[in-house]
């Protein structure tokens, strides 16, 4: 995604590129991976086979040049990824200025596909919804969105509905289309909204989450000084629960009935929030989101940490007396199998054992500046840097 200066006006020129050699929709995958974060939204991949170490030319499948930087991430489906060739490209174009700050490139929320569509947030440039052949099949208009920091909530899909979090901003509201058509089916606008223009910092940048609580779907979103839980069909607010700071950069982790957002931990029930602690080793409030698995909260960046949510202690705290060599982390982890995996933003994926002895598996640099997270499938990780999309699998021969 790139902004460019045509005739005298900021215009927002927002692609999607796919990227493939020969579709193959009736291969078998290992897993697809057709959001931010994977299937789950939660960063869980059920792949074992995952590369451990690679560099610029080791275990590097190909690599594609991109047009500029941006901070989204790949999504990928059930295709044949053998050279990493363009099939097409797609513009939407926005020409009134958008507010944004220079760590955030415009449009830096992550596409949806449900395999027969591939679906994008622009910003104040709104919905896109393309079938596989790039063939334009609806867009979405709203308003216009307004925060000096810009926007980065991605969609998500709920059985036929996208549901994307416009905000931050004055205006800041949860909006669901109907998948198929575009038409709007619900909405729910959050009061007390802010631009940021006055010095005020107030804004999500999350993601909403799909959990399942009893025998009900519920979506969990953050918001300013919120958390709060949806009925995802309708946007029926279920409940709200106080805890959350008065910014938000990283989405809501869950599992078996728990929630940890920034450094609160929220236990949940049919009806609710039934207990609400407050944790010394929480995510924190950086862009980085990390994993819940297995009762144990996984975080990245500076300094790693595997924290047992039953005690609040990071079990990995004193076992290394240099840290690893990573930087600060936008991007989120991933946890695959008995690993962690998360990218820096001078591009080092930093490996983890994922067990209670801390232990480096490898340092992988690209050298290229990233704030995107990972994406994976069929063996294979993407990792989407300003410069290029690589393709990291065990390959024998390396590539220039």
């Amino acid at each position: 995604m790139r902004s460019v200066k045509v005739f005298g006006l900021d215009v927002l020129v927002a692609f999607i590129l796919l990227l493939a050699l020969h579709t193959a929709q009736s291969k078998l995958c290992a897993e697809n991976w057709p959001g931010w974060r994977g299937p789950t939204g939660q960063g869980i991949c059920r792949e074992t086979n995952l590369p451990v170490t690679w560099s610029t030319t080791e275990n590097v499948r190909w690599k594609t040049p991109l047009p500029d930087g941006g901070n989204s991430s790949p999504v990928v489906i059930c295709i044949d990824r053998t050279s990493g060739e363009i099939l097409w490209q797609r513009d939407i174009a926005y020409k009134e200025p958008e507010l944004t700050h220079g760590t955030n490139p415009l449009c830096s929320a992550t596409p949806v596909t449900d395999g027969e569509r591939v679906i994008a947030h622009h910003g104040s440039a709104g919905l896109v919804c393309y079938d596989m052949e790039g063939k334009l099949l609806w867009t979405h208009e709203h308003e216009k969105l307004h925060h000096i920091w810009g926007n980065a909530s991605s969609p998500i899909l709920y059985h036929d509905l996208v549901i994307i979090w416009c905000g931050p901003g004055d205006r800041q509201f949860l909006l669901a289309v109907d998948r198929r058509t575009g038409k709007k089916v619900w909405d729910h606008f959050e009061p007390d909204g802010n631009s940021g223009e006055s010095g005020k910092l107030l804004g999500t940048w999350a993601t909403p989450i799909i959990v399942r609580i009893g025998d009900e779907d519920q979506l969990i979103m953050p918001i300013p000084y919120k958390l709060r839980g949806f009925a995802p069909a309708t946007g029926r607010v279920l409940w709200t629960s106080d805890g959350v700071g008065h910014y938000v950069y990283g989405s809501a982790v869950y599992e078996n009935g728990v929630v940890v957002c920034g450094n609160s931990m929220f236990k949940l029930g049919p009806k609710g929030v039934v207990e609400h602690q407050r944790l010394r080793n929480g995510t924190g409030k950086g862009p980085h989101t990390g994993v819940l698995a297995g009762g144990y909260l996984f975080k990245g960046g500076v300094a790693p940490a595997r924290v047992e949510l039953a005690t609040d202690e990071d079990v990995w705290k004193g076992q290394y007396k240099v840290r690893p060599g990573t930087t600060y982390t936008w991007g989120s982890m991933v946890h695959a199998g008995d690993k962690v995996y998360f990218t820096d933003q001078r591009g080092t994926t930093l490996v983890l054992a994922s067990g209670p002895k801390y232990e480096v598996l490898a340092l992988n640099k690209l050298g290229e500046r990233t704030n995107a997270s990972i994406a994976v499938s069929q063996g294979d990780i993407l990792i989407r840097t300003h410069k290029h999309l690589w393709c990291i699998g065990k390959v024998e021969e390396a590539v220039e």
